[in-house]
């Protein structure tokens, strides 16, 4: 365990604390969370209880509707676990501006110590290079993202092949279930006063009375939730696991999980994933080789980046060969070429990019082989390539539930080279792989995709809901 803890300050234990605070920022699981077994190991050594507290705020980058209610609808269950092991929970939803935002410093003043996720993206990143400094108390960080902990890998990796036999040589000592929570002290504390009551049936009022974005609706397809998360997960063992390996670049034949929302709002974890796929390939005679090479050695790649650069968003983080072939193509031609408005609009000349889109639009996550089509075009029908990363970047920041994470930066960047090597040259691409609508319409079946996004736009209803 002691490989996925860090301390990112130098306070000490408060002695006359009432409780350790684990606030969960990205990890929002009770089960297989090595964050909060370390929180309760450190409540029980200093015989306290444990506060979980959890957040939800009107002011991250993006907030709307889409992402307030698939957090908030986790909330009841997170609830009923936590209150099952005898630890306390404070959910605390800032609907307003004007609302406190002190909630974490005024908990922490009452914590012996701060337990919290260690995750290299986005806000708890920047939270955790600005907020513990600001602390009087210990506050420390724990990876419960990847199964091999980020610290096992002291340097940044460049490909696929490079990491592989790393991860493989360390895995056998991290694949094992995640410590069981035990708790030696329950919570008989009252509820703070910050804490917001939430219900399945209060979740659309809630999120209409927050000050954010309401014009990107809810997913039509993913249910939030850690009961949401497990269907998945089972749903995709029962049925999609044996043939994940021959279907999965076909979107329309459903095959992969599904479970990249799931697990970027950390309501699964990779390790719980995992374990469940190898019991159920074993029980059933089946090779799930493919799909944990994308759960483990493809995410942790992500992670591996995410962990080693300054700016995830950056061309400059391309490999050398990437930066200059794009450099000596980038006054190519473009044309056609698209406005940001007119790609997250929908409407360009390509009904097979213009369906993915839509996809994006409803559904909030598109099938990851037409994700790579989707934005191999938008280089091409970009001024420029960073006018092409900045479109990606920002209509998975606003609509995408997978977005936001390790994966999306280096799935964004993986379009310009990233993780790759040099192709045949061709214009604005220079040697960057390139993808066609031919070529898909001769791997996949484009024309059953379309009448797939077609039916959801109509009916605004997928009968492939998870919930």
């Amino acid at each position: 365990m002691q490989e996925r803890v860090r301390a990112l300050n130098q306070a000490t234990i408060n002695p006359k604390a009432s409780f350790v605070l684990y606030w969960s920022q990205m990890n929002r699981r009770v089960d297989s969370n090595h964050a909060l077994v370390h929180a309760v190991n450190r409540a029980n050594e200093l015989g306290l209880p444990v506060l979980y507290y959890e957040a939800l705020t009107c002011t991250y980058p993006g907030a709307n509707d889409r992402l307030h209610t698939f957090i908030l609808e986790g909330v009841p269950e997170q609830a009923r676990r936590l209150r099952q092991l005898g630890i306390g929970y404070c959910f605390y939803l800032r609907r307003r501006l004007s609302d406190p935002n002190d909630v974490l410093y005024r908990l922490a003043g009452d914590a012996a110590c701060v337990v919290s996720d260690d995750y290299p993206t986005y806000i708890a990143a920047k939270h955790n290079a600005s907020v513990p400094q600001r602390l009087g108390v210990r506050y420390e960080v724990v990876d419960s993202s990847c199964i091999v902990p980020m610290s096992r890998l002291e340097k940044r990796e460049y490909a696929a092949y490079t990491i592989r036999p790393k991860i493989r040589r360390l895995l056998p000592g991290y694949l094992k279930p995640c410590p069981a929570v035990e708790v030696a002290h329950e919570w008989t504390l009252p509820v703070p006063a910050f804490h917001t009551e939430v219900t399945a049936s209060l979740v659309p009022s809630l999120v209409a009375a927050c000050e954010i974005d309401h014009s990107v609706r809810p997913s039509i397809s993913f249910t939030g939730g850690r009961l949401a998360a497990e269907k998945a997960l089972d749903g995709f063992l029962e049925r999609n696991l044996r043939r994940y390996a021959r279907d999965r670049n076909e979107p329309s034949a459903h095959a992969t999980s599904g479970l990249s929302p799931y697990l970027h709002f950390g309501q699964i974890s990779s390790l719980e994933v995992a374990l469940a796929a190898q019991r159920h390939a074993s029980e059933h005679d089946l090779i799930a080789d493919e799909f944990l090479e994308e759960l483990i050695v493809r995410r942790e790649l992500s992670f591996n980046y995410a962990r080693h650069v300054e700016s995830l968003a950056s061309l400059e983080n391309l490999p050398t060969w990437a930066r200059q072939t794009l450099l000596q193509h980038a006054d190519d031609r473009r044309d056609p070429s698209y406005s940001y408005e007119q790609f997250e609009q929908a409407q360009t000349h390509d009904a097979l990019w213009n369906a993915c889109q839509k996809e994006m639009l409803l559904r909030g996550k598109i099938h990851g082989y037409y994700r790579m089509y989707w934005g191999k075009k938008i280089i091409e029908w970009s001024s420029t390539c960073q006018a092409a990363l900045e479109t990606m970047v920002h209509i998975h920041d606003r609509y995408a539930l997978d977005g936001r994470d390790p994966n999306t930066y280096t799935g964004i960047l993986w379009c310009f080279g990233l993780h790759d090597r040099p192709w045949q040259t061709r214009p604005i691409f220079g040697s960057i792989r390139y993808m066609s609508y031919e070529g898909m319409k001769r791997k996949t079946s484009v024309d059953g995709y379309l009448r797939e996004i077609a039916l959801l736009e109509l009916t605004g209803q997928d009968p492939l809901r998870i919930a």
